[in-house]
């Protein structure tokens, strides 16, 4: 414990920073008094201040139960490098240095300590604690990446479970339990198994207003992808989601041969080839990590500038989740998507053909279905996104849609053709034979099944093959039709589709835009915005990567780019004026500040 700091001076002369964010002033002193806490808070929001001050505050060892090997390695890294007295236990240890962190512990000399939960749940552990717990040495335990314990997240973790002992055998002991994204149902998990019905929560705004929210119609989405790196963050670090390995590989070769940077990562690598390419992607500039979500919970690289989806994922709180790793920095960055209704399709058989059970089945169903209300919206992306979390707002001007508003027409005659004609047709033809019936293309096919006959045959001219292909598409994407993948695609109506039949609803969409190749604004790991100069900035950053590369830590951890960009501005002369720079606490002053000054003097 830092003797004689309160909470301020501890974020002043510790971390760097002069104010507080948002609750986390509030939620530091509730849990440094002694209150448990629950604290949803968006990715980059600040939520590790809020257990490793108290920490700090609080006598003894503060116990954080942290899911992955590389973040309790990276924050680990960082508290060192601000002068705190932090480890980590966990199966990348060898004996010997797992013995050196188990004697600091029982010394007392540590003010944090990250653990896996299920090192944390060994008996061995337990008795340590009991031993530290008995003489009044636990600061606090932090529960890291809580929606964990969510068995209806793609994250959960059995052995979060088990942490629902820590009040029964540790009474008194205070709790925070820390999480960047949880809808309702999720909230109420947590605190239903972590047994925290009486922690205060603090929930924080779920917008992330520096980022932009693009989503676009798949057509060739790799060639998409990398018109959209080329164009707009050549050289910068990004990270693209598919859903299936093979996708991951592919377009990570793809990727590489025309020049992007880009490495895979999924469960099915080697732990060797994972671990290398996390740590590239960590520790380099400008990697582009091509992954399934096997990647990303707990990432903490600030200066991921972009996150696309090559398919569409699998709820909006899986989306927000991923699109938070961009920005973190607080500076520009994009969420970038195509999806196509086959994602929708293909979606909707997962969950029918899952294991779980039909509870299970119908959140999941809601779930998604709360998604394609995203993607499809005319609206504000943004606005739809924090509703989701029971957010109001205001239309953001900064998505796609508010952007360039998006022109709708009025669909509705042509999706009762649409539907008459796969009704008229039998219900056993894809789109591509119900299209030339309704264009009244007299091929082979449609002659031979006598389909030119139909009431249906050539009533659709007015639309050409591709606003046809969009009409069908969408009809599926909002249920109006199904499709038998063990019937060649045939489509067939659902219930939904009988309101819409008798004109008793109306379906609006959107007016297709013609895409035309225009060359937008380059944002590079180079480009300073603002007006900086670069020379200076681009003196910080080498020496920041060459002092990383000798500590062995990522470049972040020494100093992020927000911290760059203002000493750049700034151009302090003295090691007191560099010290009211953002993020340059006392050991870091003193480790660094005469190498910085050098570098300001030198390029004048």
């Amino acid at each position: 414990m830092i003797q004689g700091h309160p909470a301020r001076d501890i974020l002043g002369h510790v971390f760097g920073y002069s104010e507080f964010r948002g609750q986390q002033e509030t939620i530091v002193d509730h849990v440094a008094g002694g209150g448990d806490a629950l604290v949803l808070m968006p990715t980059g929001g600040g939520k590790s201040l809020c257990f490793q001050v108290p920490a700090l505050m609080r006598p003894g060892t503060a116990i954080v139960v942290s899911p992955l090997i590389a973040l309790m390695h990276d924050q680990v890294s960082a508290l060192t490098e601000a002068g705190v007295a932090a480890a980590y236990l966990n199966s990348s240890l060898d004996f010997s240095a797992a013995h050196a962190v188990e004697r600091a512990l029982d010394d007392g000399t540590l003010d944090l300590l990250y653990v896996a939960p299920e090192r944390l749940m060994t008996p061995r552990f337990l008795d340590r604690l009991d031993h530290l717990r008995d003489t009044g040495r636990i600061a606090l335990f932090a529960i890291d990446e809580a929606h964990c314990v969510s068995q209806w997240g793609h994250d959960f973790r059995p052995e979060y479970l088990q942490l629902s002992i820590l009040p029964e055998r540790y009474p008194g002991i205070p709790r925070i339990a820390l999480t960047a994204t949880a809808d309702r149902q999720t909230r109420e998990e947590i605190v239903r198994r972590l047994h925290l019905g009486d922690a205060r929560q603090f929930v924080a705004s779920f917008d992330r207003p520096n980022i932009r929210y693009t989503i676009v119609d798949k057509d060739d989405g790799r060639r998409q992808l990398l018109n959209f790196i080329r164009d707009e963050y050549p050289r910068a670090a990004g990270i693209v989601y598919c859903l299936s390995r093979r996708k991951v590989e592919e377009t990570a070769a793809w990727l590489q041969e025309h020049g992007i940077s880009a490495l895979p990562y999924h469960a099915g690598l080697s732990t060797e080839m994972r671990g290398e390419h996390q740590n590239r992607f960590l520790r380099d500039d400008g990697i582009v990590i091509v992954a399934t979500i096997a990647f990303g919970m707990g990432i903490d690289k600030p200066d991921v500038r972009f996150v696309a989806h090559l398919d569409l994922p699998r709820s909006i709180e899986g989306y927000y989740q991923e699109t938070g790793r961009a920005g973190r920095d607080g500076l520009a960055a994009r969420a970038w998507m195509a999806w196509s209704a086959q994602d929708i399709v293909n979606q909707r058989r997962m969950i029918d053909e899952s294991e779980g059970d039909e509870n299970f089945k119908r959140l999941a169903r809601n779930r998604l279905d709360a998604l394609v209300g995203l993607v499809e919206t005319t609206s504000c992306r943004r606005q739809r996104l924090l509703a989701y979390f029971g957010e109001e707002s205001k239309p953001c001007g900064n998505c796609d849609n508010c952007l360039e508003p998006p022109q709708t027409w009025d669909a509705t005659e042509a999706a009762r053709k649409a539907l008459s004609c796969v009704y008229r047709s039998g219900q056993r033809y894809g789109a591509g034979h119900l299209i030339d019936v309704l264009l009244g293309e007299t091929s082979d096919k449609v002659k031979e099944r006598g389909h030119d006959r139909l009431s249906t045959f050539g009533i659709g001219r007015e639309l050409d093959e591709k606003r046809w292909r969009m009409v069908f598409r969408q009809l599926i994407a909002r249920e109006f039709l199904r499709i038998d993948h063990e019937r060649y695609n045939a489509l067939s109506l659902t219930e939904a589709a009988r309101p819409l039949l008798r004109g008793e609803t109306r379906l609006l969409l959107r007016v297709p835009v013609e895409k035309t190749r225009g060359r937008r604004h380059k944002i590079t790991h180079h480009d300073i915005p603002d007006g900086l100069p670069t020379t200076l900035y681009d003196r910080l950053r080498a020496w920041r990567v060459a002092t990383a590369k000798a500590r062995n830590v990522p470049a972040y951890v020494i100093f992020n780019d927000t911290t760059l960009r203002e000493i750049t501005l700034a151009r302090p002369t003295t090691l007191t004026a560099l010290s009211h720079v953002t993020g340059i606490g006392d050991r870091k002053l003193e480790a660094y500040g005469e190498e910085i000054l050098r570098i300001v003097a030198e390029c004048g």
